[in-house]
């Protein structure tokens, strides 16, 4: 009998879960009705942050964040090289000039420094968005990267597609990432493979009332309506249908309420990989964080020394998937992608990160037993000498 492979990660799903969806379908209204509401409050009553805005995927949720920032065709936008291609792509739709920062070569993260440095090799003097992204659910530099926001006069926006449940220490107190205290917008994604899911879907938060306006009417087709006659309406601007149905916020809610369980349990399973890869430091390291933030520990990225041999990355993970293991890479820095023809120069930092970096299995349910397994396995590789 085949065994069933072990996926680096994977929602949780219990009968809460489906009673609440159940219930949601028997509503007179399955999608715009009061399930959105609600679960738009709690997420705003969590996250401590004014407006908590849903929609149909977290692509569409950086769609709206650019579009309520203005950004229009020639704006720059900073983001780090190495990220989902999401932000890319939705930047270049608005027709938005790009521009990459180099990432830390543990963490993956762009850091002030490499921003900085971005910002005076390409001559930018005016910048309309710096986009930040929270690899892995950890967050690094936010108020360092709020500082530089300070000085150019710009707009911050959070890619905090990872980082649900994320906090971030700052002058004594624990903040929210999604708070909106150091960044005008913070975007999140609800895929399966997040801290909770709604099937798919996305959230867009901002203290920014005339923001939260805009990406309202810009997730439902650009509609006004009549507030005294309802049947009448306007557009204001093209819009999109980018709402989230009450199906889905019936799961987002029902999952709302297990997120700090979610949390802790994968917080344990993050540190008896800490643990037990100790061992194996002349091969494995962990990037290093802030210790006094706390992550979702949404990924489990492991930093390996593969003694500057071609391949053997991919031979690593050939190796774990003959055993049922899946792994991924997260990211492939944006500019190795040949099709989109960048013609952008290499980012050393990045493609040391790129080289050495790969997510292992990390999810609610992961038991003792396959993790143990998981680690086993990778033990076995690098004591192989044949293989390293």
């Amino acid at each position: 009998m085949k065994k069933k492979l072990i996926p680096y990660g994977r929602q949780f799903i219990d009968n809460a879960d489906l009673l609440s969806v159940k219930k949601s379908l028997k509503e007179t209204l399955i999608t715009t009705g009061q399930k959105v509401d609600k679960f738009e409050k709690e997420l705003s009553n969590f996250l401590k942050t004014k407006h908590a805005i849903t929609c149909n995927s977290g692509t569409a949720a950086l769609h709206l964040a650019f579009m309520a920032a203005g950004v229009k065709s020639g704006d720059v936008i900073i983001m780090p090289v190495v990220n989902f291609i999401s932000a890319f792509n939705m930047s270049k739709i608005l027709g938005a000039s790009v521009f990459f920062s180099d990432v830390d070569a543990k963490t993956g993260q762009m850091t002030p420094k490499f921003l900085l440095e971005c910002i005076k090799k390409n001559k930018i003097t005016k910048i309309k968005v710096i986009l930040t992204m929270y690899m892995g659910g950890f967050p690094e530099n936010v108020f360092e990267l709020y500082k530089i926001k300070k000085k150019y006069k710009c707009l911050l926006i959070e890619d905090a597609c990872h980082a649900l449940g994320s906090k971030y220490f700052h002058r004594n107190k624990m903040i929210h990432v999604g708070s909106c205290k150091h960044a005008d917008i913070s975007t999140f994604s609800l895929h399966p493979l997040k801290p909770i899911t709604t099937g798919e879907g996305g959230i867009v938060t901002t203290n920014n009332n005339f923001f939260a306006s805009k990406i309202k009417k810009l997730r439902s087709h650009g509609i006004i309506r009549n507030k005294k006659y309802f049947w009448k309406y306007d557009i204001g601007s093209p819009g999109f249908n980018y709402r989230l149905s009450d199906i889905n916020c019936a799961l987002g809610i029902s999952q709302l309420k297990k997120l700090e369980f979610f949390l802790s349990r994968r917080k344990k399973i993050y540190n008896l990989y800490k643990q037990k890869l100790s061992k194996l430091n002349s091969f494995i390291t962990l990037p290093e964080y802030e210790k006094k933030n706390q992550s979702s520990f949404h990924l489990m990225i492991i930093n390996i020394n593969f003694h500057h041999k071609k391949n053997q990355k991919d031979k690593f993970l050939s190796y774990l998937f003959k055993n049922n293991i899946i792994c991924q890479y997260h990211y492939i820095p944006i500019n190795k992608f040949k099709e989109l023809n960048l013609k952008l120069p290499k980012f050393d930092s990045a493609e040391k990160y790129y080289q050495s970096s790969l997510s292992i299995p990390i999810y609610h349910n992961l038991n003792y037993k396959t993790q143990i397994y998981v680690i086993n396995k990778i033990e076995n590789f690098f004591k192989n000498k044949k293989t390293v």
